[in-house]
């Protein structure tokens, strides 16, 4: 349940990562599994529907690397398999050679919301969240105070959105099946980490019918 009422205009914010959400992904294997139980797609594609359809403000954020990011002289466990996988690389800041259809563009099923002159696509984050990108500017130039939260991953790019928005002094609230996360033998399940973690630091975490149900209303 919300904890505070949503005002007219909630800002819906989508992280995006766009490798994950498709099956002949590099990250599929890892994440196939939650995106499919959680309905992420459907439910992403809804709550988009309802933004536009109310006219409600959209904002991507997302994550690409470039050959100059390649200069990097560490990086963390997921990071190291990004860059080796490529899965969110670009040929250049300026250069779009080769990216329809890669790791780094959007599912063509999103792609009428993204491109329709309106929804707000910052600069890139690189590492997972959006100290290092002009999305916090872009809300704070719109007097924007509340944001519903969505996207991939859960446990990485989702919750350190969350944990900075916060940090900014953003009330949020993350729809739980409208995100996902990876299954790892080792290191365990990010969905379920991070559900966790939303419960206590997010002021709500509802599902994606609480969350059009109000948007329409």
């Amino acid at each position: 349940m919300w904890r505070t009422p949503i005002r007219a205009d909630p800002t819906i914010i989508r992280e995006q990562r766009p490798g994950p959400w498709k099956s002949s992904g590099a990250s599929w294997a890892a994440v196939g599994v939650s995106v499919t139980e959680n309905g992420t797609i459907e439910n992403m594609e809804s709550i988009f529907e309802a933004a536009k359809q109310r006219g409600y403000e959209v904002f991507i954020s997302p994550h690409y690397f470039y050959p100059t990011d390649s200069g990097w002289r560490f990086n963390g466990p997921l990071e190291a398999e990004e860059f080796r996988t490529g899965t969110f690389a670009r040929r250049g800041t300026l250069d779009l050679t080769g990216f329809p259809n890669s790791g780094a563009d959007w599912l063509d099923r999103f792609r009428p919301y993204i491109e329709d002159g309106r929804t707000v696509v910052v600069s890139p984050h690189k590492v997972f969240g959006p100290q290092t990108n002009d999305l916090v500017l872009q809300m704070r130039k719109r007097a924007i105070s509340r944001v519903v939260l969505g996207g991939m991953l859960a446990n990485m790019c989702v919750e350190s959105h969350l944990r900075e928005l916060l940090e900014q002094g953003f009330e949020v609230a993350v729809v739980r099946d409208a995100t996902a996360g990876p299954r790892h033998p080792d290191w365990g399940d990010g969905y379920e980490a991070a559900i966790i973690n939303y419960r206590f630091l997010a002021h709500s975490v509802p599902s994606t019918k609480e969350v059009v149900d109000r948007m329409l209303q």
